[in-house]
C-alpha cells in the first residue's frame, strides 16, 4: 500500500509540473531590472545542461569546465548575483553512472577554489530544516532548475525541489530551451502560484515520505553497485587505505603538488590495487560474479593502461592549451573488457576527490582541478601504442615530459604495496587491445569550402564605419562564382504606402488630416463633416481630461520675433536698466497687488471671527480652516496676521489640554501647530515682526518648556522662579530640538527659495527647476534625474510653450513609454495651451501603433519610441524632421529596458536638435551624459557639412528649411541632478495576528547589514525620516553606554540644533549625514559588533504570514482608513488579483452595510421604486391628455401633485439606498453628481464599465493594461479628484502617470517587484501642497525581500545591442533616398557608431562593426542591397516588416520563389475567391512564420487533450518546408564562412583562458616530444572554433550544423566575437 502512495504521489507530482510547464512564459530570465536581486542555480541541473551539450566528447573535462563557466559568466555578466546549490542528497543519484562522480566533485572543487561564485553544499536535501531557514533568510527571487534529469528518479528529485520552491514562493526558471544574446539570458519561467503552493501544504508529508524512499532507494543501489566491484572492502576500510595512500604520497612531495599528479598517482594505485583484489576473489569465488572469464582484462593490462594514463596526464601538465587543441580525434571506444577496471578507476577518482576535498594539513593546488582528465588524449595514446607503434613508427617522449612521467609511475609504484607494478618503460608489454576494431583519425572533411571572402560593397557609409576593418579582410574577385550569381532586382523606390497604397508624402499626410483622407469635395460634404465632428468632441473630452490633470487654466500662446536670450540670473535687473514702459508695467503691477491685499484683508475680516470662534469650540477643525485660508491667501501681511491669531488660538489650546489632562499623556498635536505657526512665523515672515510679537512668541516657547530658545529670541528675557514654577505642568518632557525632529519631523520647512522668477507665474521655482529654464532658454540639452513628483516635468511645459510662442512652424515632439502617458500628455498640452495658427495647422497630435492624428501639421507632437522612429528613419519625412526643435524623453530610463531599448537609442544619437531626457530612477546618469555628450559633439561637427552641402538635388529639399526660424543652438549636453523628495516616506510591515493587521514601523537602515555598509557604504537614495534619525541615535545610545559622541551628537548639543527655534529640512539632513558617518566610523574603529546590535534592535520582529492573507485584504484596507493613510495605491503583479482583491473591498462594505440594514429594507425599497413607477407613469399619462378634456387649472393641479409625490418618493428611496459613510471610500463632497454622472456615462458601453462602475460608487477602482482607454481614464480621473480613494493597480501606474496618493500598499510578491519598480511605485506617495509624509505599506512581503527592495540600488543603463539586419537596411535605405544626402549618412553614422553599449568599449565597438559586415552581405546576397548600398528588389516590404525579424525575410523569401503565388490560386479563374484548404494552408504557414510559441520539451510527454483547438503546428506544407530548410542551411553556412574570415579578429589570450576563473593554459608548443607533435597532428581547420571545444574535436566544418535562422542571428550577437563555438 505505501508504495503505490508513493507511486501515486510521484504521478501528481509529475502531472501539476507538466501543467505549469504548458503555462510557462518565455520570457527575460533577468527581466529588464532584476540584475540586483538573488537567485539560485540548482548545481545538479548545471552539470546536465552542459553535458546535453552535443559537441562534448566523454571524459573531456577542461571542455566540459569551460562550457560551464560560460554559462554562468553569461549570468553574471548581465549582472546576475546567485548561489550555486549542490544537495548532499543528489550525490546518490550518481551512482550507477560512476565517470560522473568524480566529475561532480571536481566541478564542485573548481567552483569553490578558483572562482567568487557562491556554492553552497551543506544542505542534505530540498525538506531539512537548515535549508528553509537559508531560504528565508536570502529569499531569492527565482530557481534555474532542469526539468529532466538523466534518470527518472533524478526527475523525480528535481521535481521535488520545484514544488518545495514554489511552496516557498520562489518562481522557477527551466534551463531546457533557454537562449541567451549579448544582453540578456531566456527561460521558460514557472510562477510560484497558490494552487502548487496548496499541493504542498495538502501533500507535505507524502511527499515528504517518498522523497526519503528514493533517497534509501538510492544508497541501496549504490551498495549493490559497489559490491561486485570492491567486494569484501567496506567504505571504511577504501577510507583508510586512502588516508594511508596520501600520507605516503605527502612523504614523497612534502611540499604538496599539483591536483592532477596527486590524483593520477592515487587514482591508478587505489584502482590497481582494488582491481588485484576483485581478480584474487574473483579466482576463489567465480560463481559469485557472473562476467566470462575472456571478458576481463589482465592485472598486466590494466598496468599498461594506467601507464598510458601517467602519459597521457603529464602532457596535460607540459603542453599548451594551443597544441592540444590540435589533437586527433579517435572515433573508437573502449572495449568492454576494462570496462569494470574504468569503472573502479572512478570511483577511485571519486574517493580521492571527496577526501583530498577535507584535508587541510597538505598544500595541493587546486588551480587545475578543472583539467584532471582528458579522455580523447587517453584514447589517442592507446590507439598510437595499438596500431602506430608496433608497426615501427616510434616517437621520442621528450625529456622533459619523460622525467615526469617516470616521477608519477615511480610514485604509483611506491604505493602499491602487495604487487609489482613494473618498470615505467616501457609504456605496453601486453599486446591485448584496448580499443574497439573501427578505430581511425577522424579523415578530411568532405565539404569543399569556397574561396572565401567579402563581396565588394562600395558606400561611403561602409568606408566611414567600417574602413578600418576592410583593410584587414579579403575580398572577392568580381568573377568569382558568388559576386556573379548575385540576382540583378530594380532599384527601389518606395512612393506609396505597402498596405494601403497611398502616396507617401508630407503634403498628403497633413491633407489627410483634415480630410480623413478624402479624394474630393463631395467628399468633405459627407464623412469629413462626420469626422470633423467627432474631432471635436475628442478635443473637448481632451480638454476637459487635461484640465482634471493640471489643474491651470488654459493659456494663449501667441507667436513672436525671436529674439535671442541670455541666460536669466535672478536678482542683477536693476532699476537704470529698466525702459519707461518697464516702470510703469511695475506700478500697474504693484497696483494691482495693493489692491489683492485689501481683498485679503477685507476676505479676512469676514472670515476670522468665526474661525476663531471654531478654534475655541474644536481646535483641530478651526486649524484646518485657518490653514485652508492661508493656502489661498497670497497677501504677506495679512498671512502674518493670520498665523499670529492661530498662534494665540494654539497657547490658548494648549494651556487648557494640559490643564485638563492630569496625568493622562498629553497630545502633542496643539504643541504641534502651536509650534508650526512659529515655524513659519520666523521663517517667512520676519519683516514683520514687532516686539510684542516677539515677546507673544516667546510666551509660546516658554510654556513649553523651551527656555534656552527664549533666550535666542529674546537675550534680555530672565526666567523668574514663580513663572517656572507656575508653567511646569505646561511644559513639553522633552528638548527643542528633539520635539522638532520626533514630533513633527515632516512639518520640517524646505529650503525653498523666496525670490520669483519672472519666467514661472504659478509658484517660485527651485535653484535646480531655474538651471533646467535655463537650459531651454539657452537651447541646450539635459539628462534631468529628479524624484517623482518633484516638478522636473514643468521643464517640458515651458520648452513647449517657448517653442510655439518662437513659430508657427517649430515642431517638439514629447516622447513616452506607454500609451497611457501619451494620452495624459496630449491632454495636459490641449487643455494648458490655446493657440491660433494658420489653416491646415494644429496644435497637438498623436502618433502611437493604433491612433494617429495631426502627425505633420502639428506643433507638438505626443507619440512613443517606435512611431518617432518610423518618422525619423522615412526619407519623405526628412523635410517635416528639420522642423524639429526640441525633444522631450520621459522615462529615458527605459534605455535600460527589455523591449524597445534600443529603439531609445536611436533616437537619442538621430536627433540633432536639444533635448531634455527626464527620470527619476537613473543610477549612473553621469555616464549617460557623458555618452549623449559625445553624440552632440559629433553632431556639432556634422552640421558643419550639412550645412554647407549645396547639392543641386537637394535645394528644393531644403527651400523649405529656409523658411524656418533659425534659432541658434547649443550642443551643450547638462546633467540636472537633484535627490531630495519633498516628502519623506516612512516604510510599515503589516503583519497578521490573531486575525487583525498590526503595522510595524520599518527604520531603513534595518535592510542594511554590517557587510553590505564596509562594502557598498549606504546606499544614496537612502534617506532617513528626522523620526528615524533620532531613533538611529537613540538605539545607538542605548547600545554604547560609553559612546564617546554620544553628547555632541545629542540633538540638543548638535552643531546645526542647539538653540535653534527653526529647524529645517536641511538641518535634519545633515544630523543625518552626522550619524551615518559615526557609524561608518564604528565600522572603521574596529567597533563592528556594536553596528551589528544597533541594525538587529532596529529590525522589526518576525513577520507573521498566513495562507489567508489575500481573505484579510478588506481588514487592511479598512485599517488604512481608520489611520487617516488614505487614498492609496495598492500594487499587485497579476491582473486577476487585481480586480479579485477590489471585488473583495467593496464585498465587505456590501456586507457591512447589510447587516446594518433593518431585515425589511428590501421590501420597502421594492414597494418605493414600484410607487415611484406607478406615480412616473401617471404624470406621462397626465401630460398626454388633450387640453380640453380637463380644464387647465385642474390639469396643472394634477401635475403639481404628481410631481410633488414623486419628489418625496424619489428622497425616500435616495434615503433608503443612501451608503451609510462608513460603508464607502469614496469622498462624495470633491464632486458634483452631473460630473458624476458624466463619467459614469463614458465608461456606460464598455467591457468592465458596470463593474467599474459598482466598484466607484464604493470609492474603490482597478487599474491595469488591459482597461480599455476609457476605463483607465475613468479612474485616474476619479482618484486625482479624491472620490475614488482606493486604488488596486499593476505596474501600469509605475510610469509616468499622474496618480499621487497619501499611501502605496505593495500587497503581493512578485519577480518584477524589484528596486527599479519599487522606487517608481513607491514614489507615488505623498501628494506635494497636501501630505507631508508619504507612506509605504508592505503587505504580505517577505522581510529578506524588504531588505534587498530598500538596499539595492537601481541598476546602471548599460545599453543594448543597437543593431538588427532590418535596421541595417532601413538605414542605407535613408541614406540612398534621401533629398539631404548628407543629411541622412551623417544620421546613419550616428546610429552605427554612438551605441551606448559600445561607449568606451573598443571590443564591443569591433563586435558591432563585425556584425555590420555580416548584416551587410547577407542583405546582398539576399537581393535588398546592389553592391553600391542602394536598396533594391523587395528591401522595402522587409523594412515595413521590421518589427517582425527574422520572420520578414523569410517571409520575402518564400514571396520571391513564388510559394505564396502558386498556393494562392483562386477556385476559378478571375474569380477572387480561395477555397478552404488554401485559406488553412495561408493561414498554417502565417502561423508558422509571426505566430510562433515555443515550449518545453518536457510539455509533450504531459499527452494533454486539446478538445476545441490546435495547439501545435503541423508541419509547413512540403514546397515551403523544403524552401525553409534550403534558406537555413544557406544563412549557416554564410554565417560559418563569416566566421571563417574574421576568426583572425579574436583576442587570442582570451581564447586561452577560462572565461570565470581566468585560469590560462599557455606555454609554448611541445617540440621536444615528437610523440606529442604526432597525437596533435589534426589537419582540419579549427580556426574559428574556441580551443576548448577543440579539445571534443570540434572543427569549422562543425558551425555549419545551426538548426534555424533563429540561431544563426542569436549567435551573431552573442558569439562573433569568439571564435565559434
Amino acid at each position: 500500500m505505501e508504495k503505490k502512495g508513493h507511486v501515486q504521489i510521484l504521478e501528481n507530482m509529475s502531472k501539476l509540473i507538466l501543467g505549469e510547464i504548458a503555462k510557462a512564459n518565455y520570457s527575460s530570465l533577468l527581466n529588464d531590472f532584476v540584475e540586483s536581486e538573488l537567485f539560485l542555480i540548482d548545481g545538479d541541473s548545471l552539470l546536465i545542461t552542459c553535458l546535453n551539450d552535443k559537441k562534448l566528447k566523454t571524459e573531456q573535462n577542461l571542455h566540459f569546465i569551460y562550457l560551464v563557466e560560460r554559462y554562468l559568466l553569461d549570468l553574471k555578466s548581465k549582472g546576475g548575483q546567485f548561489i550555486v546549490v549542490f544537495f548532499k542528497d543528489f550525490e546518490h543519484s550518481y551512482f550507477q553512472i560512476p565517470p560522473l562522480l568524480p566529475l561532480r566533485t571536481a566541478l564542485i572543487l573548481h567552483l569553490q577554489q578558483n572562482t567568487d561564485i557562491n556554492v553552497q553544499t551543506e544542505f542534505s536535501g530540498c525538506f531539512s530544516e537548515e535549508w528553509n531557514c537559508f531560504l528565508e533568510q536570502n529569499c531569492p527571487y527565482f530557481l534555474l532548475i532542469s526539468d529532466e534529469g538523466i534518470t527518472q528518479l533524478q526527475t523525480f528529485l528535481f521535481y521535488f525541489f520545484i514544488i518545495q520552491s514554489w511552496y516557498k514562493r520562489i518562481s522557477i526558471a527551466l534551463t531546457s530551451g533557454q537562449e541567451s544574446d549579448i544582453i540578456r539570458v531566456y527561460a521558460y519561467f514557472m510562477l510560484s502560484r497558490y494552487k502548487n503552493q496548496h499541493f504542498f501544504k495538502e501533500n507535505e508529508q507524502k511527499m515528504k515520505r517518498a522523497y526519503q524512499t528514493i533517497i534509501e532507494h538510492l544508497k541501496k543501489s549504490s551498495v549493490i553497485a559497489l559490491t561486485p566491484l570492491f567486494h569484501q572492502f567496506k567504505f571504511s576500510s577504501l577510507e583508510k587505505e586512502i588516508y594511508w595512500s596520501i600520507d605516503q604520497l605527502r612523504g614523497l612531495w612534502p611540499k604538496g603538488s599539483d591536483i592532477r599528479r596527486i590524483l593520477c598517482v592515487l587514482s591508478c594505485s587505489l584502482s590497481l590495487k582494488m582491481y588485484h583484489h576483485f581478480l584474487e576473489k574473483r579466482k576463489e569465488k567465480s560463481s559469485e560474479i557472473d562476467i566470462p572469464e575472456n571478458n576481463l582484462a589482465s592485472l598486466t593490462e590494466v598496468q599498461d593502461l594506467c601507464r598510458m594514463y601517467c602519459l597521457s596526464v603529464v602532457f596535460l601538465l607540459h603542453l599548451p592549451l594551443s597544441q592540444r587543441a590540435c589533437a586527433r580525434l579517435i572515433t573508437s571506444s573502449w572495449k568492454d573488457s576494462i570496462s569494470t577496471f574504468l569503472q573502479m578507476k572512478k570511483w577511485c577518482e571519486f574517493f580521492v576527490l571527496r577526501n583530498l576535498e577535507s584535508s587541510k594539513t597538505w598544500n595541493v593546488d587546486f588551480t587545475y582541478v578543472c583539467d584532471i582528465n582528458d579522455g580523447p588524449l587517453w584514447i589517442n595514446i592507446a590507439y598510437y601504442y595499438e596500431n602506430e607503434h608496433i608497426q615501427g613508427l616510434q616517437f621520442d617522449l621528450g625529456k622533459a615530459i619523460e622525467v615526469d612521467y617516470n616521477d608519477l609511475w615511480s610514485a604509483v609504484s611506491h604505493l602499491v604495496r602487495e604487487f609489482p607494478v613494473g618498470p615505467s618503460v616501457p609504456l605496453r608489454v601486453t599486446k591485448q587491445l584496448f580499443l574497439q576494431k573501427k578505430q581511425s583519425p577522424i579523415g578530411d572533411s568532405q565539404e569543399m569550402v569556397p574561396n572565401l571572402g567579402f563581396i565588394p560593397v562600395t558606400s561611403p557609409i561602409i568606408r566611414r564605419f567600417v574602413g578600418d576593418m576592410l583593410d584587414q579582410v579579403t575580398f572577392l574577385r568580381s568573377d568569382d562564382p558568388v559576386v556573379t550569381s548575385l540576382v540583378k532586382y530594380k532599384e527601389f523606390h518606395e512612393l506609396v504606402h505597402w498596405h494601403s497604397h497611398k502616396p507617401l508624402s508630407d503634403h498628403y499626410e497633413r491633407t489627410k488630416s483634415f480630410t480623413q483622407g478624402g479624394r474630393g469635395p463631395s467628399d468633405l460634404q459627407g464623412k469629413s463633416k462626420e469626422f470633423l465632428r467627432s474631432k471635436q468632441k475628442l478635443q473637448a473630452f481632451q480638454q476637459r481630461f487635461g484640465s482634471n490633470l493640471d489643474g491651470t487654466t488654459s493659456k494663449v500662446i501667441v507667436t513672436q520675433s525671436v529674439v535671442p536670450k541670455k541666460t536669466f540670473v535672478a536678482g542683477k535687473n536693476k532699476k537704470s536698466q529698466c525702459s519707461k514702459a518697464d516702470i510703469i508695467i511695475q506700478e500697474n503691477t504693484n497696483r494691482l497687488l495693493e489692491k489683492e491685499k485689501e481683498k485679503e484683508s477685507h476676505r479676512w475680516e469676514t472670515l476670522s471671527f468665526s474661525i476663531e470662534g471654531e478654534m475655541k469650540e474644536n481646535f483641530h477643525s478651526g486649524i484646518t480652516k485657518l490653514e485652508d485660508f492661508l493656502k489661498t491667501c497670497k497677501s504677506n501681511s495679512v498671512k502674518f496676521t493670520v498665523e499670529m491669531v492661530g498662534l494665540k488660538a494654539s497657547l490658548n489650546a494648549w494651556k487648557e489640554h494640559c490643564q485638563g489632562a492630569g496625568k493622562v499623556r498629553k497630545d502633542f498635536s496643539i504643541a504641534i501647530h502651536m509650534m508650526k505657526r512659529i515655524h513659519s512665523i520666523m521663517e517667512r515672515y520676519q519683516e514683520f515682526l514687532q516686539n510684542p510679537d516677539k515677546k507673544e512668541i516667546s510666551r509660546c516657547l516658554r510654556y513649553l518648556g523651551f527656555d534656552n530658545l527664549v533666550k535666542t529670541l529674546d537675550p534680555t528675557q530672565i526666567m523668574e522662579n514663580e513663572r517656572k514654577s507656575k508653567k511646569f505642568r505646561y511644559a513639553i518632557d522633552m528638548g527643542p530640538a528633539r520635539f522638532q525632529l520626533q514630533q513633527m519631523g515632516h512639518y520640517l520647512i524646505r529650503n525653498e527659495r523666496k525670490d520669483p522668477d519672472p519666467r514661472v507665474n504659478d509658484f517660485i521655482p527651485d535653484t535646480w527647476q531655474r538651471e533646467l529654464l535655463d537650459v531651454v532658454d539657452n537651447n541646450e540639452s539635459a539628462v534631468i534625474v529628479a524624484p517623482t513628483s518633484s516638478g522636473k516635468t514643468y521643464a517640458s511645459y515651458y520648452c513647449m510653450e517657448k517653442v510655439l510662442r518662437e513659430s508657427d512652424n517649430g515642431v517638439i515632439v514629447y516622447v513616452s513609454p506607454t500609451k497611457a502617458l501619451v494620452n495624459q500628455v496630449s491632454a495636459t498640452v490641449q487643455s494648458r495651451y490655446t493657440k491660433r495658427l494658420p489653416e491646415g495647422q494644429v496644435l497637438c497630435g498623436v502618433f502611437t501603433r493604433d491612433f494617429r492624428s495631426d502627425i505633420l501639421n502639428c506643433q507638438v507632437l505626443v507619440t512613443v519610441p517606435a512611431c518617432f522612429e518610423i518618422l525619423l528613419l522615412s526619407p519623405t519625412h526628412q523635410e517635416w524632421v528639420e522642423k524639429i526643435r526640441y525633444v522631450i524623453f520621459d522615462e529615458v530610463h527605459c534605455l535600460g529596458g527589455e523591449i524597445g531599448a534600443d529603439i531609445w537609442e536611436h533616437l537619442l544619437v538621430m536627433i540633432r536638435c536639444p533635448f531634455l531626457a527626464l527620470s527619476a530612477t537613473i543610477s549612473n546618469p553621469e555616464h549617460l551624459t557623458e555618452w549623449l555628450q559625445s553624440v552632440r559633439r559629433y553632431w556639432q561637427g556634422a552640421e558643419k557639412n550639412i550645412d554647407d552641402f549645396q547639392s543641386q538635388d537637394a535645394k528644393d529639399c531644403i527651400r523649405a528649411s529656409k523658411r524656418y526660424v533659425k534659432v541658434k543652438k547649443s550642443y551643450r549636453v547638462r546633467l540636472v541632478l537633484y535627490e531630495e523628495r519633498y516628502n519623506d516616506l516612512e516604510k510599515h510591515v503589516c503583519s497578521l495576528r490573531g486575525g487583525d493587521i498590526v503595522f510595524n514601523h520599518y527604520h531603513p537602515l534595518a535592510s542594511l547589514t554590517t557587510d553590505h555598509i564596509e562594502k557598498y557604504g549606504f546606499p544614496s537614495d537612502l534617506s532617513l525620516s528626522p523620526r528615524e534619525s533620532i531613533q538611529l541615535y537613540d538605539t545607538m545610545v542605548q547600545v554604547w553606554k560609553g559612546w564617546p559622541k554620544a553628547q555632541e551628537l545629542c540633538p540638543e548639543e548638535f552643531i546645526y540644533f542647539k538653540n535653534k527655534i527653526v529647524i529645517t529640512k536641511m538641518d535634519a539632513r545633515k544630523y543625518e549625514a552626522a550619524l551615518k558617518e559615526e557609524i561608518c566610523n564604528w565600522m572603521k574603529n574596529g567597533n563592528e559588533n556594536m553596528v551589528k546590535k544597533v541594525l538587529k534592535i532596529l529590525r522589526p520582529a518576525s513577520v507573521s504570514h498566513s495562507d489567508s492573507m489575500g481573505e484579510t485584504f478588506p481588514l487592511l484596507v479598512e485599517k488604512l482608513r481608520e489611520m487617516n493613510k488614505l487614498p492609496a495605491l495598492f500594487f499587485m503583479f497579476k491582473i486577476i488579483d487585481v480586480e479579485k482583491r477590489a471585488q473583495s473591498v467593496c464585498d465587505a462594505l456590501e456586507k457591512k452595510q447589510v447587516m446594518r440594514q433593518p431585515d425589511n429594507v428590501d421590501k420597502e425599497v421594492h414597494m418605493l421604486t414600484n410607487k415611484l413607477k406607478k406615480v412616473k407613469k401617471s404624470m406621462e399619462k397626465t401630460s398626454s391628455v388633450p387640453e380640453n378634456a380637463l380644464k387647465r387649472s385642474s390639469r396643472m393641479d394634477q401635475s403639481i401633485i404628481r410631481e410633488a409625490e414623486h419628489t418625496a418618493l424619489q428622497k425616500k428611496l435616495e434615503k433608503k439606498t443612501e451608503i451609510p459613510p462608513d460603508c464607502t471610500y469614496a469622498n462624495i463632497k470633491v464632486i458634483d453628481a452631473e460630473t458624476l454622472e458624466m463619467m459614469l456615462y463614458s465608461i456606460k458601453k464598455t467591457r468592465k464599465g458596470k463593474e467599474l462602475e459598482n466598484l466607484a460608487k464604493r470609492g474603490i477602482g482597478y487599474h491595469h493594461g488591459s482597461l480599455d482607454a476609457k476605463e483607465r481614464r475613468f479612474v485616474e480621473i476619479l482618484f486625482r479628484k479624491g472620490f475614488v480613494r482606493v486604488v488596486t493597480a499593476t505596474g501600469t501606474l509605475a510610469l509616468g502617470i499622474n496618480m499621487p496618493c497619501r499611501s502605496v500598499v505593495f500587497a503581493q510578491n512578485s519577480i518584477y517587484l524589484d528596486a527599479l519598480n519599487y522606487r517608481q511605485m513607491s514614489g507615488r506617495a505623498g501628494r506635494r501642497g497636501q501630505d507631508f509624509l508619504g507612506n509605504v505599506f508592505f503587505y504580505d512581503i517577505p522581510l529578506p525581500k524588504i531588505e534587498k527592495l530598500i538596499k539595492s540600488k537601481v541598476p546602471e543603463l548599460k545599453g543594448q545591442f543597437p543593431l538588427s539586419m532590418t535596421l541595417i537596411l532601413r538605414l542605407m535605405l535613408l541614406a540612398s533616398r534621401a533629398c539631404n544626402v548628407t543629411d541622412a549618412e551623417a544620421k546613419v553614422i550616428s546610429v552605427l557608431n554612438h551605441s551606448l553599449l559600445s561607449f568606451k568599449k573598443p571590443r564591443i565597438k569591433e563586435i558591432l562593426k563585425l556584425y555590420f559586415l555580416f548584416s551587410l552581405q547577407f542583405l546582398v546576397k539576399e537581393g535588398y542591397l546592389d553592391c553600391e548600398g542602394n536598396p533594391i528588389g523587395f528591401a522595402g516590404l522587409v523594412a515595413h516588416l521590421y518589427y517582425e525579424e527574422p520572420s520578414n525575410l523569410l517571409f520575402v523569401s518564400f514571396l520571391k520563389k513564388g510559394l505564396f503565388h502558386n498556393l494562392c490560386q483562386p477556385t476559378k479563374k478571375g474569380s477572387k475567391h480561395f477555397s478552404q484548404d488554401v485559406m488553412e494552408k495561408l493561414t498554417l504557414v502565417l502561423a508558422n512564420l509571426f505566430g510562433r510559441r515555443y515550449v518545453p520539451a518536457k510539455f509533450l510527454d504531459a499527452n494533454f487533450k486539446f478538445y476545441q483547438s490546435k495547439v501545435f503546428l503541423e508541419e509547413l506544407p512540403t514546397d515551403f518546408n523544403i524552401a525553409l530548410r534550403k534558406y537555413n542551411e544557406q544563412v549557416t553556412r554564410d554565417f560559418s564562412y563569416f566566421l571563417l574570415i574574421v576568426s583572425k579578429f579574436a583576442d587570442m589570450k582570451v581564447e586561452h583562458q577560462l572565461p570565470l576563473s581566468k585560469i590560462e593554459f599557455p606555454g609554448k608548443n611541445e617540440d621536444t616530444s615528437k610523440l606529442a607533435s604526432h597525437l596533435m597532428s589534426c589537419k582540419e581547420d579549427r580556426s574559428a572554433v574556441s580551443p576548448f571545444a577543440c579539445l571534443s574535436g570540434v572543427t569549422n566544418q562543425d558551425l555549419l550544423q545551426v538548426g534555424n535562422i533563429d540561431s544563426v542571428s542569436r549567435r551573431v550577437k552573442k558569439e562573433i566575437h569568439i571564435k565559434g563555438r
